[in-house]
């Protein structure tokens, strides 16, 4: 597994990396499985992955707690990801965005306990409160730095302007925003910023949700409570007209003997030496199919071709007011 440079001065982790979030939660067979997700995470460890994601919303808490398992006597091979702000702890511990100084630290001290570490190597701001100057969130966030308890900060989905706010503040290490054939809103203006700031960038959601597999074409593959059933474009007749994107991918793949998957993560790999996709996976097979596309380089031909690829029916989320601000 190739390696990169989280931003100009940043940390050194895997050129891919491993969402960790299905294994716990909002994805078909979430929860279900542990023991399988913890073998699929020694497995990334032992093809060379060291960067692992997860949220303290993932659950919420038991996807921490399931890392924690996966790292016992391993701590010092892998460099984890956790994020904040999603989770009001000073008051009932519900769902919403809370980025100020005090959940803040009360975040932090419930992930190293989850986590069982005594640092966390990158610490995102999971999405941007409103009611919270970034200036303030970031600079509680350097204390924590200071206090040795993380390492480096990240932000996620933040908008070009909060980017630039919070990095006047302290050095912002890596930007996770979901980018991918799918999804290549970035590319306007996002990319340039944190590509300007020395910022590493790290794509979540590479394989589009796992439609750009091409396994997905039916809703009644998914269980009930899986979040993408919601996501419009899943819905309906966005998801037959969606379909169209990955039989352009398929065609890629089937002239380099690849799957529609790996083509996709080789597509992303390729814009960029700065970038570290997170494609998640609960299952071994699947983990070695998408760290094989590390290996994968596609001609300048194909890579025009999926440049090409028409952008997809219907927005990210249902609620696309908590994006890119």
């Amino acid at each position: 597994m190739k390696r990169i440079t989280l931003g100009t001065d940043g940390p050194e982790v895997s050129r891919l990396g491993l969402g960790c979030m299905g294994m716990s939660a909002f994805y078909t067979g979430s929860g279900k499985d542990d023991a399988g997700s913890i073998a699929t995470i020694h497995r990334a460890m032992d093809l060379g992955v060291t960067f692992f994601d997860t949220a303290e919303i993932y659950g919420p808490y038991t996807n921490e707690e399931l890392l924690a398992r996966a790292f016992v006597g391993r701590r010092d091979e892998v460099f984890i990801a956790t994020k904040f702000g999603t989770i009001l702890h000073q008051t009932d511990g519900s769902r919403g965005l809370d980025g100020s100084p005090a959940n803040v630290r009360l975040s932090v001290e419930g992930s190293l306990k989850r986590l069982n570490t005594d640092y966390i190597d990158l610490y995102y701001q999971h999405r941007m409160d409103p009611g919270t100057p970034i200036e303030d969130t970031v600079g509680a966030l350097s204390e924590l730095v200071a206090e040795g308890k993380i390492r480096h900060i990240g932000l996620s989905e933040a908008a070009p302007e909060t980017i630039r706010r919070a990095h006047a503040v302290h050095p912002i290490t890596a930007l996770q925003t979901e980018y991918s054939l799918w999804s290549r809103d970035p590319e306007n203006e996002i990319l340039p910023v944190v590509r300007e700031l020395g910022i590493g960038f790290v794509p979540y959601s590479p394989l589009g949700r796992g439609f750009l597999t091409g396994t997905i074409r039916s809703l009644d593959q998914l269980d009930e409570a899986d979040f993408r059933r919601a996501n419009p474009r899943f819905e309906g007749e966005n998801l037959a007209a969606n379909i169209r994107i990955v039989e352009q991918v398929d065609a890629v793949a089937r002239e380099v003997d690849a799957t529609p998957g790996q083509v996709a993560l080789a597509w992303l790999l390729a814009q960029g030496d700065d970038l570290a996709p997170i494609p998640g996976t609960k299952r071994i097979s699947y983990l070695e199919e998408n760290v094989a596309a590390d290996a994968l380089e596609l001609s300048a031909a194909q890579l025009a071709a999926l440049d090409s690829v028409a952008a997809p029916v219907g927005d990210r989320y249902a609620d696309m007011t908590p994006l890119n601000r």
